[in-house]
């Protein structure tokens, strides 16, 4: 094999996958071709504001009082959720003052991992409530625009 042929040799592998590349992306997977229904199913994305922002007082009772402002959002991930969490908003927004309030340790609750755990523990709270009303609608992450202690 000379040079040239070799050289077109490399560049025709190299090129192969190129070529395959639109015919692998059309299948999804399942040997059928058919779409599966996850993927038939537009993506979307809603932010949902819980408006006004929560005041509240956190911290040991009988210390200085101490506030946390926080400004929620949540992200759902369907189009009917909105509705859902429009409904049942009081009550939403009565178990996230009562887990706010419910913050003593504020050197955790000002670290990263602490607001990430109050995030978690937010969300199972709202998804709680939402399966209690059987709404069969979930939020898929509970978002701090805003956050501040204030000592």
């Amino acid at each position: 094999m000379n040079a040239m042929s070799f050289l077109r040799l490399l560049t025709l592998l190299c090129l192969l996958p190129l070529a395959a590349a639109p015919a692998l992306a059309e299948d999804n997977g399942n040997g059928d071709g058919e779409d599966s229904e996850a993927a038939s199913e537009p993506a979307v994305t809603d932010y949902i504001e819980l408006e006004p922002a929560f005041v509240t007082h956190v911290g040991q009772p009988d210390q200085k009082v101490e506030y946390l402002k926080a400004a929620v959002t949540l992200r759902a991930t369907r189009e009917t959720t909105r509705t859902a969490v429009e409904t049942h908003m009081p009550r939403l927004r009565h178990e996230l003052v009562l887990l706010f309030g419910e913050q003593t340790d504020l050197d955790r609750l000002t670290s990263p991992e602490g607001k990430q755990a109050l995030r978690d523990e937010a969300l199972r709270r709202i998804n709680a409530v939402l399966e209690e009303q059987q709404t069969g609608e979930a939020i898929a992450d509970v978002v701090f625009t805003t956050f501040v202690v204030q000592r």
